[in-house]
């Protein structure tokens, strides 16, 4: 081999493999040196509000609002015009990515930081539409029910992360069924049993400022996710009228509970169904997550 094709071949062996190992590595981004441009990090917690009650999972995507002060005022969160507009950050790695760069004002402008989980396409900061699923069967469904809301006020500008603590704004409900008088624990776990949640609006406005949500629509029914015998479902917060409530069909037959009933922001509301065919009823026990100390049980029949 000539020393020039030899030259060729070297050349062409090196681009090959610089080629290929772009093709396997990521590239690394440019990092930033300016002293006069302060790179914003985040770091959202949960406060038991993800489905999973514990903490974000990978390919989770928030959206986030900047809103800066003026003359040590805090500004207004609007839907468009604020220092950042609803900017992606995805959870990948135990570390918050944004799609692009974003940088405080300057060294000394405080601000403020709005958080809302799951990202979407913002129509209005004060009214934005959310549906829960009425069929939360699935483990997908029942998550994607799920929406937070979290915000850091008067923030100094720093690199290091921003703690924004998010909370769920919807409420929960999980319903136990317990085996009485002509049941055992046996037969009903080996019955065909199926559960609904009656008279709910699963449409709602969300305000992100307040973390509000405000229940429209008409009502339907939801069925909750089973998961091994507890049945659990998002629902939007707001005030049921008095009707069945709950129906638990066991072989085709409906056990009914009847009550009125208020579902709270931030709220999980436990409800303990024993199921009596001699009563032809039921008899629920309610505990709601804070504990106030009342007996909210009633029967059904």
């Amino acid at each position: 081999m000539t020393p020039y094709n030899l030259s060729i071949f070297v050349c062409s062996a090196l681009l090959l493999a610089a080629c290929s190992k772009d093709s396997e590595e990521p590239v690394t981004p440019p990092v930033h040196t300016d002293p006069d441009r302060i790179e914003i990090n985040i770091n959202p917690s949960v406060d038991e509000s993800r489905a999973t009650d514990t903490a974000f999972e990978s390919g989770d995507c928030v959206g986030i609002y900047v809103v800066n002060y003026s003359s040590g005022h805090a500004g207004n969160l609007i839907n468009s015009g604020n220092h950042v507009d609803n900017m992606r950050f995805r959870y990948s790695s135990g570390a918050w990515v944004p799609d692009t760069p974003i940088y405080w004002l300057d060294k000394e402008t405080h601000a403020d930081f709005y958080l809302y989980y799951p990202y979407t396409t913002i129509t209005s900061v004060t009214a934005q539409p959310f549906a829960v699923k009425a069929n939360q069967s699935k483990e997908a469904d029942y998550k994607a029910s799920d929406f937070l809301v979290g915000k850091a006020c008067d923030v100094a500008p720093t690199s290091g992360a921003i703690d924004i603590p998010a909370n769920h704004i919807m409420s929960r409900i999980i319903i136990e069924l317990k085996p009485g008088d002509g049941f055992t624990t046996a037969s009903l776990s080996n019955a065909n049993v199926a559960v609904k949640v009656n008279g709910i609006k699963c449409s709602s406005t969300v305000n992100i400022a307040t973390g509000n949500a405000t229940a429209t629509g008409e009502a339907t029914s939801v069925t909750p996710l089973n998961t091994n015998g507890v049945y659990s479902a998002i629902i939007v917060p707001q005030a049921v009228a008095e009707g069945n409530l709950i129906t638990v069909t066991v072989d085709g037959r409906d056990y009914n509970l009847v009550k009125a009933f208020t579902f709270e922001r931030a709220q999980s509301h436990r409800f303990t169904v024993t199921l009596n065919k001699t009563s032809n009823g039921v008899n629920v026990n309610i505990n709601p997550w804070g504990d106030d100390g009342v007996d909210n049980g009633g029967a059904a029949e």
